[in-house]
């Protein structure tokens, strides 16, 4: 996600949106239990089970904004005896449960985004069990927008999901995903990944995507309006679908950039991970709520407009954040701080000066500012996981390792990281011994100072390697 960064005159203004932690699946029945175990949000996710994927149906009008059709059927692996589960879904009615096509013995509702289950028999551990839910009712904004036009747009961090189809919502259980959204006539709905069979019928079409790769609950999304959709190759054949909503703004240039962003970043982050790449280009919600910009998997959203500066942020998470995804909340700036960093880099790829103007300038206007550098990189507090903050001193801290360890040992480790925990999940205590390993160099002062440490970073830390020569202190 990127959000407004430019309060320092160093800082090129950006609109920018562990050990590893074994996240707690205990053999607790789904009634001792509110969440996965994320410290920073205890009910988030549900234990018992692992997704694999969900098949997401639903019907809308933008007539009647206040109501959504749902029909979703999650599979998923026990991995205990199951006599009860719990799945994430904000509001909605439910009419009706059934696991493996059996009716549940019951289901009821409970907290903010509990929906509590219990099957007819008992799943067994290690068995894949299919849950289907229908329901319906209005989506929650929290992560669903209604759209001035009449259309609809989901995106959020950390949550979405629950706004429109159950999910076990938490990072660190990814599954593939399949979408069928049915709308009017001469609407259109886009989705994740590659599109399916597009139908109509008595005045309603249907529209069908489907992403093949693991995906985090957040980073899913659907968008309905009457789009202008412009669909392209990448040199490699990768499909490249842009969808605008009216009134946005269509610019082949920025529209083109993506490609040449994605290639300048793949040159640094290691294979592009996704099959396929674009943007959805959405328009004002009525309520004026709404990400700015989300890094919804393989074709991220954008409000109003795609340029190079948003889309280098954006389309870096697709490496950091949608291919490596966190294990927990704490981890929050394997996602930010790697995003907002590639932004600088593509502006030194276009010649920008990173020493002397980004870094130099940030340090000296940020130098005697104490609640900035209070903020922890790892673990920074619940509330904090997002903070412009940590996007901001996490950009400084990847520039300053690269300057620590060597831009060969520096990008070695960036696609590394990339590859070995490709679409899966990771820790950043993980990211500071691959770095370590890489370089050969002993970087605990380094982290210290910079993820773990509450105070400005000693001079050794804060002006390494060629940097030193830039402090005017």
């Amino acid at each position: 996600m990127r959000r407004p960064l430019s309060r320092h005159r160093g800082a090129t203004a950006v609109l920018t949106t562990a050990t590893a932690l074994t996240l707690a699946l205990t053999a607790a029945p789904a009634s001792a239990a509110t969440g996965i175990g994320d410290p920073y949000f205890p009910d988030d996710g549900n234990p018992g089970y692992d997704v694999t994927h969900y098949d997401v149906r639903i019907a809308y009008d933008p007539a009647r904004t206040d109501h959504l059709d749902g029909d979703t059927t999650v599979t998923a692996r026990a991995t205990h005896a199951l006599d009860s589960f719990t799945l994430d879904l904000k509001g909605f009615t439910v009419a009706s449960v059934t696991v493996d096509g059996t009716p549940a013995t019951s289901f009821s509702r409970s907290g903010a985004h509990k929906l509590a289950v219990v099957p007819a028999h008992r799943v067994a551990g290690g068995a894949t069990f299919a849950v289907r839910v229908k329901y319906a009712g209005k989506p929650d904004a929290e992560g669903w927008h209604t759209l001035k036009d009449g259309g609809a747009d989901v995106a959020g961090e950390p949550h979405s999901a629950t706004s429109w189809y159950p999910s076990n919502d938490h990072p660190s259980d990814k599954a593939t995903f399949a979408l069928t959204a049915t709308v009017p006539e001469g609407w259109t709905a886009i989705g994740n990944g590659l599109p399916g069979p597009t139908t109509t019928e008595g005045g309603r079409t249907t529209f069908r995507w489907h992403e093949d790769t693991p995906m985090v609950t957040y980073a899913s999304t659907v968008a309905i309006d009457k789009f202008t959709v412009h669909r392209t190759k990448l040199p490699d054949g990768t499909p490249l679908i842009t969808a605008y909503s009216p009134g946005t703004t269509i610019d082949p240039k920025s529209e083109a950039q993506q490609g040449e962003v994605l290639a300048f970043l793949a040159s640094k982050f290691g294979p592009y991970p996704f099959s396929s790449a674009g943007g959805i280009v959405i328009g004002a919600s009525v309520d004026g709520v709404g990400p700015g910009a989300l890094e919804t998997q393989s074709r991220p959203t954008y409000s109003g407009a795609v340029n190079d500066v948003a889309a280098s942020h954006e389309v870096a998470h697709q490496w950091f954040g949608d291919s490596v995804s966190i294990t927990d909340w704490r981890n929050g700036c394997l996602n930010e701080c790697f995003a907002q960093y590639a932004t600088q880099l593509w502006f030194e790829h276009q010649g920008s000066d990173l020493d002397k103007g980004y870094y130099a300038g940030s340090i000296d206007d940020l130098k005697d500012d104490p609640s900035f550098w209070s903020m922890k990189l790892y673990d920074p507090g619940p509330g904090k996981e997002l903070d412009p903050d940590l996007y901001e001193k996490g950009a400084l801290m990847l520039h300053a390792l690269r300057r620590t360890v060597g831009d060969d040992a520096f990008f070695d480790t960036l696609r590394r990281w990339t590859h070995d925990h490709a679409y899966g999940n990771a820790s950043f205590p993980q990211f500071e011994a691959l770095a370590a390993k890489v370089s050969g160099k002993d970087l605990q002062g380094f982290f210290d100072a910079w993820a773990h440490g509450t105070t400005i970073p000693p001079k050794q830390y804060l002006y390494p390697g060629g940097l030193g020569a830039l402090n005017r202190s």
